[in-house]
């Protein structure tokens, strides 16, 4: 038996991370609501101030993040592995990251208009980041809360598939009916940005898959 599979019998395992979790699941949903806002907005001053709160909150998700990390280098015995816990923190704040980097090239691309499709897919980015959620607070005690963390890891799955075909259909309209060739490019890079929001969350459903795994 290695020193530290022996260790967690007679050492307490460390709690201080899942405060940290829902902290950055919250601060996740807060991003993603600002979102749905930025995008269901056609007021100019709104669109710039959205976009503002949403860094901020991209730059909140950052300093809880390095708190994670922090907390990791001092733990002597980790709730789970070292390397899932830096990667569930990651894979969340890369969600965030790629929610800001949306609202970015909204800003310095200035499209004409934002499609319905942009706003469908920012509503799969807000009902993923509720259900990341619901899987992160419940490693808090995971077998208890198995059924409940599988269920949205599950959950999580379908809305990337359901973001796909919507960004799949959105390609096909916009190169269909866009004649400005430029117009096309702007609305095609902030589709990406948007669809790599929900793709980053199904790193994160595969990372608490991972951990509920080895935990079994």
């Amino acid at each position: 038996m290695k020193l530290d599979d022996l260790l967690k019998y007679f050492v307490p395992k460390e709690t201080a991370f899942f405060p940290l979790f829902k902290e950055d699941a919250d601060i996740l949903i807060k991003g993603s609501e600002l979102l749905k806002d930025l995008i269901s907005t056609t007021d100019i001053d709104d669109r710039d101030a959205f976009i503002a709160r949403i860094k901020a909150t991209e730059k909140e998700g950052d300093r809880v993040t390095d708190k994670i990390f922090t907390q990791l280098n001092k733990s002597f015995i980790t709730p789970f592995d070292r390397e899932d816990i830096h990667a569930l923190a990651s894979s969340v704040d890369d969600v965030l990251d790629n929610i800001n980097a949306a609202s970015q090239r909204i800003r310095l691309y200035k499209p004409k208009a934002l499609t319905p499709e942009m706003y469908q897919v920012a509503e799969i980015i807000g009902l993923v980041a509720l259900q990341i959620e619901i899987a992160v607070n419940g490693l808090s005690n995971p077998g208890k809360n198995r059924d409940r963390i599988m269920n949205a890891c599950d959950e999580i799955n379908l809305l990337e598939n359901k973001a796909d075909h919507v960004y799949n259909l959105a390609i096909s309209v916009l190169f269909e009916e866009e004649k400005d060739t430029v117009e096309l490019i702007k609305i095609k890079e902030i589709h990406m940005s948007l669809e790599k929001s929900v793709d980053k969350a199904e790193d994160v459903s595969d990372v608490i898959r991972t951990i509920m795994v080895k935990l079994a």
